[in-house]
């Protein structure tokens, strides 16, 4: 019998090259020849851009390839078909920073999900514009930065309302450098409700997860839920995206949604909106940290 991959040292493969015949079993050959046991394979194929997207996933129990040796020898396969591809092993633990202002509902089910195991990765730091979540993130023992914008210490634009202010800036570039001396890979937004500014976004591409209500462009502004409910309207919802230069258009990774009716009161939109916006931004980050997202174009393709 198997053994789960989750138990097990494992190399995962992500492609992006043009459709083209035989690519399934070149591939499936090459990993052979290093005695490869294959534990997930998952393909996707754009028909109208033409474009041929794959992860394969195999047990490292028996691969004879290092690491090195499977770059080199590799290169020339990914040449000869115009692949983009990148390689990742299990045992690399993704480096996370968490961003977080007021509301910590995200935030304490992505440590309490980390404490249990259930995201691959290291939490080296937290970072707030508020010191309300301190207590919190003292209970889980990690790292915690907090500023304002007023403080001349550490701050983080995000998300929500743009400042090109030369204090914001300033701050912004001390940030960049903690995030540099931790060696950090994704910066999650756990409810950080700031705007990163384009430098910023250009030192993270596809690094940078943000989550936020689907009521865009609907409802934009304060108090979303509130317009929503005066509204009536009948679905709300969730939506994880990597984060561009333009704000909330970046590609979107997962989103749910949750049924409303006239008995809801605006306390039952904003109860059903975080539990929402939970499950949305932790299943995010571990297809992120799992290394199941490929980026193009404008979108992601998501093997789960």
């Amino acid at each position: 019998m198997l053994i789960p991959s989750e138990n097990k040292k494992t190399a995962t493969l992500l492609i992006t090259c043009p459709d083209q015949l035989g690519l399934v079993a070149g591939l499936s050959n090459f990993l052979l020849r290093f005695r490869a046991n294959i534990l997930h394979a998952d393909q996707h194929i754009d028909g109208e851009e033409g474009l041929f997207l794959m992860r394969v996933e195999w047990d490292l129990t028996d691969f004879t390839a290092s690491r090195k040796e499977f770059i080199k020898d590799f290169q020339p396969f990914a040449v000869q078909h115009q692949m983009k591809w990148r390689l990742a092993y299990s045992e690399d633990k993704i480096r996370v920073a968490l961003f977080v202002s007021k509301n910590d509902h995200c935030l304490v089910d992505l440590l309490h999900r980390y404490r249990n195991g259930e995201l691959n990765c290291e939490i080296p730091i937290i970072i707030s514009n508020h010191p309300e979540v301190k207590k919190t993130v003292e209970f889980f023992e990690i790292p915690f930065s907090v500023s304002s914008p007023s403080s001349s210490s550490l701050s983080l634009p995000s998300p929500t309302a743009q400042s090109s202010s030369p204090g914001k800036l300033e701050r912004e570039h001390q940030q960049l450098e903690l995030l540099r001396q931790n060696r950090i890979e994704l910066v999650v937004l756990a409810r950080y409700m700031q705007i990163l500014s384009p430098e910023f976004v250009h030192q993270y591409p596809h690094q940078i997860i943000n989550i936020h209500h689907s009521f865009l462009p609907a409802f934009i502004g304060a108090k979303p839920y509130h317009q929503a409910f005066e509204r009536g309207v009948k679905l709300i919802g969730a939506t994880s995206h990597y984060v561009t230069k333009d704000l909330d258009e970046g590609p979107i990774i997962a989103q749910d949604v949750a049924r409303i009716t006239h008995r809801d009161s605006i306390e039952d939109l904003l109860r059903k909106g975080r539990d929402l916006e939970k499950l949305v931004l932790s299943r995010t980050v571990r297809l992120h940290v799992e290394n199941r997202i490929l980026n193009y174009g404008k979108k992601t393709v998501v093997f789960e």
